[in-house]
């Protein structure tokens, strides 16, 4: 980035202070920051002074270091930094920023800035004769879909050609700048396609109701199917054939062909061999909180069936492991968190001893 310095002293005014309307304004966004934090505000402040004065003067950053408690070299930090603000005067009427990034280059920005050039002055940052205007070349002003563009202070100017800008610096110069309407200068709304939309013009009559829902026409609407008689010596459908899966039987009310929810999410039996044991419970049950992938709710199902402590999670077998993954609901967790290795890092030496073996903290 180039070096941004103050403006000379030749063209500084003596002092800065902000309107009576923009004081009020000052100090009711300073109030805004904790105390102690009140230098926040530091960049509000500055662009309110740009917004009255045009530009950020010497007297106008010593005034807002003041007012914030900061040395006048960070408020002269931040003015420096941030190309936002202008560090000497600008055109009173149009300060014209003209992008200059790849999409807008490529579209004829180029042209623009020779207008500028013609028009205000020969180089950036210089004003023209009688101070109404300026210009400069900045990065990308986010409408590249509308390439190449402008900025005049708080407004854009977009599809631009060079006779188009002309009018517009002429207008600006005279005073009458309001008479330009911000945005495309080309017959779109805002970032629409130009010319006009080029799809989906057509306008699509409504479907049928019941089309519209199922893809399938009305049965009103559907045309009438002769009927069928089947022929004298078809086969008669065997009506007292038994049903081969029980589970698919349709229930009395016609509601639903699927296997029983009960049959699908059926935990394994409490009196299961493959149960692991269970102990009463313990004055001081471990936290198997600390073993990543139980909560709240699956610690208080552990312990529901006795499991309170980190050796019984350790010395959980195969069986033990797939019995409670079933009854738990969440059928390969304790494999994929590793609960036995968790659980026996703890019950050796604690979160000590998880820490070593793991690298970090348990939970």
């Amino acid at each position: 980035m180039s070096v941004r310095r103050l403006a000379e002293d030749s063209v500084q005014p003596a002092s800065f202070a902000f309107n009576p309307e923009n004081a009020v304004w000052a100090e009711a966004t300073i109030k805004k920051y904790p105390e102690g934090r009140e230098q926040s505000a530091v960049i509000p402040l500055l662009m309110r002074a740009q917004d009255q004065d045009g530009w950020v003067t010497k007297a106008a950053i010593e005034k807002i270091a003041d007012m914030l408690g900061m040395a006048y070299i960070r408020v002269l930090e931040v003015a420096t930094f941030y190309t936002q603000f202008q560090l000497q005067p600008v055109g009173t009427r149009a300060h014209i920023q003209v992008c200059g990034t790849t999409p807008c280059m490529l579209r004829g920005a180029e042209d623009l800035i020779s207008v500028c050039k013609s028009k205000i002055h020969h180089d950036p940052h210089h004003l023209n004769e009688d101070g109404t205007l300026s210009w400069e070349e900045v990065e990308c002003l986010g409408a590249c879909v509308n390439a190449p563009m402008i900025a005049i202070f708080k407004d854009t100017y977009e599809d631009l050609t060079a006779t188009q800008l002309e009018h517009i610096i002429d207008r600006f110069k005279a005073g009458k700048g309001s008479d330009i309407k911000p945005g495309p200068q080309v017959d779109r709304i805002f970032s629409a396609p130009a010319g006009g939309l080029s799809s989906l013009t057509e306008e699509i009559p409504p479907a049928p109701k019941s089309e519209a829902l199922t893809g399938v026409p009305a049965a009103s609407e559907q045309p009438a199917q002769p009927a069928q008689t089947p022929p004298s010596n078809a086969a008669k459908p065997d009506t007292s054939a038994p049903e081969t899966d029980p589970k698919l039987k349709t229930p009395a009310d016609g509601k639903s062909a699927e296997p029983d929810a009960a049959v699908k999410s059926a935990k394994p039996a409490l009196d299961d061999p493959n149960r692991p044991a269970g102990v009463d419970k313990p004055e001081k049950p471990d936290d198997l909180q600390l073993i990543s992938g139980i909560g709240p709710k699956i610690e208080a199902t552990l312990n529901s069936i006795g499991i309170y402590t980190y050796a019984q999670v350790a010395a959980w077998g195969p069986a033990e492991r797939e019995w409670v993954d079933g009854y738990l609901n969440f059928k390969g967790r304790i494999e994929r968190d590793d609960w036995a290795r968790q659980a026996k890092a703890l019950a050796d030496g604690g979160e000590e001893e998880y820490i070593r073996v793991f690298g970090k903290k348990p939970r």
